[in-house]
């Protein structure tokens, strides 16, 4: 196949390596499809236009009605493999534009190949949070915007009653939770008969909520040829030994999470009393620059007290947690994209859900215990190529957890203390030097000098067990338990206690004719073992 002389010129340029492979590939679909191979000039924009990816008519339209021009690294590695039908194992958080990593390809292969009659189920997309759900489906909704496609967003906290009249009209992209998808399935409403794609998204997220086991059952039920497609913000064992149990030979993407939306967050940490959180907050909030802000919390009841506290001083704040109705979450989260909220405080569960673009600022209430969820945290700002604050708050009891977040991302966040709730007790103690790589060092240890009653008792023989460490008699309670500990009979604890009497109460022993006398005594006391041979009463 005969290559123009700018791109040949383009590749002694390139060298050798993953870039040079990439730049053939792409070069040749573009023959293959009839577009106009680029020369040395402009090379390096087809590279990672979505024009070099020869989608079709409607989707371009679509991409360009949403001014997307260039694609991210993650769409740049992961779109050409999918189009290629190979299986994908990307490590991407969120925001680094992996939705449309995945959603692109999958649409053109459905408009490559379209069915006649009532759409059937042919791509699943599992998710683990309601708000992920709906937002890749609003992504859908745009980029399937001029093609004659359906989607459906099911999952539970809502009536199935709309969900089931939609299956049955028929729906060609599914995207669901795990819970809802295996009711309705389990209920005949689903078939997964027709998949020929399965994506699971944030699968480190689902094996954080427990849904490793749901995550089983669904991949029993699939068909076995399909295409699989996994995406993760981080890679631990779990996931890899999951994503080796169904993905086949997958091609590997991954895109470094600092180098994504950290380098464009401005990060500090605040050390507070836990009591004085609430102050701060709303000290920092009265900043007329935090236009938008997301406040993190651990727990859902903290969530709420905090909304309170805000309200109570006059801030526009919603609560958006796992026990709030989907009504209330849709409500929170329409309104934080409007502007008439202006500070959205969630938990862990909606930092992956959360696409808004123009958040400011984002507030660590509490740091999280999980060192991966504060990336999650902090990504929310910082979107769309834009800049971000991320403020954490650190009370007494989350030193560790910010020495852990430290440590994950590679830096130390710039301390703040121009406020008046600065609390020094909460920074970190640097650990102390270890010295001669744990060897001993320094002058070598003398024995304790010993008192005169300690040498006495230590006496003749060193196995004597009546004394302690500094030679003093143990007390008859500890010596009978550590006698029952050994197994010791009755009649030996006994003996022990009497002696340790006798001891106790000057050291008497009784004379050789008085211990005949008091085996007889015991002898007497002790009842007959065996049939009695007293006769009968009458």
């Amino acid at each position: 196949m005969a290559l123009n002389s700018g791109f040949i010129e383009a590749l002694a340029h390139l060298g050798s390596g993953q870039s040079r492979r990439r730049a053939v590939a792409s070069a040749l679909i573009c023959r293959s499809r009839g577009l106009r191979i680029p020369d040395l000039t402009d090379w390096h924009v087809p590279l990672k236009s979505f024009d070099s990816l020869g989608l079709v008519e409607p989707i371009r339209r679509a991409v360009a009605a949403l001014n997307y021009e260039t694609m991210t690294p993650i769409q740049e590695q992961a779109i050409p493999p999918v189009l290629e039908g190979r299986d994908v194992l990307g490590c991407a958080q969120t925001g680094t534009g992996k939705t449309a990593a995945f959603l692109l390809p999958i649409l053109q292969h459905l408009a490559e190949d379209p069915l006649r009659g009532k759409p059937l189920i042919r791509a699943l997309i599992l998710t683990p949070t309601r708000e992920l759900a709906s937002q890749i489906g609003d992504n859908f909704k745009a980029y399937a915007e001029f093609l004659k496609m359906r989607h459906l967003v099911i999952f539970g906290g809502v009536g199935q009653q709309k969900q089931v009249s939609a299956l049955r009209r028929g729906v060609d992209v599914l995207v669901a939770t795990p819970g809802r998808l295996l009711d309705l399935h389990v209920q005949g409403f689903i078939s997964f008969d027709d998949i020929e794609f399965f994506v699971l998204d944030e699968a480190d997220r689902m094996l954080d909520m427990g849904f490793i086991h749901d995550i089983r059952k669904v991949l029993k039920v699939l068909p076995k040829e399909r295409q699989n497609l996994l995406f993760s913000a981080t890679m631990p064992d779990t996931i890899v030994k999951l994503a080796s149990g169904f993905l086949r030979s997958p091609v590997r993407v991954e895109v470094d999470p600092q180098s994504t939306t950290v380098e464009r967050i401005d990060q500090s940490v605040m050390f507070v009393r836990k009591a004085d959180k609430k102050r701060l907050l709303k000290n920092l909030l009265e900043d007329p620059d935090i236009e938008s802000a997301i406040v993190f919390t651990r727990t859902k009841h903290g969530a709420n007290r905090v909304v309170k506290d805000l309200t109570r001083a006059g801030v526009d704040s919603a609560a958006i947690h796992g026990n709030k109705s989907q009504g209330a979450r849709e409500r929170a989260l329409a309104g934080f994209k409007s502007g008439s909220i202006r500070v959205l405080v969630a938990t862990d569960i909606a930092s992956r859900g959360i696409d808004v673009d123009g958040v400011s600022h984002v507030f660590n209430y509490d740091l999280p215990n999980i060192s991966e969820s504060y990336v999650h945290r902090i990504g929310r700002t910082a979107r769309a190529g834009r800049d971000g604050v991320a403020i954490a708050f650190c009370d007494e009891s989350e030193t560790e957890y910010l020495v852990d977040i430290q440590k994950l991302t590679g830096q130390d966040l710039e301390v703040v203390d121009d406020h008046e709730w600065h609390y020094p007790e909460a920074i970190p103690v640097p650990p102390a030097p270890r010295s001669g790589r744990g060897r001993r060092s320094g002058k070598p240890t003398q024995p304790k000098p010993q008192s005169n009653g300690a040498q006495r008792a230590k006496g003749g023989s060193d196995g004597q067990r009546g004394e302690g460490s500094e030679g003093q008699p143990r007390s008859a309670s500890r010596r009978r338990r550590r006698r029952r500990r050994s197994g010791g009979g009755a009649g030996q604890a006994k003996a022990e206690q009497q002696s340790t009497r006798t001891s106790e109460s000057g050291g008497q022993q009784p004379t050789e004719g008085e211990r005949p006398q008091r085996r007889r005594r015991r002898r007497r006391r002790r009842p007959a073992k065996g049939p009695s041979s007293a006769p009968p009463k009458s």
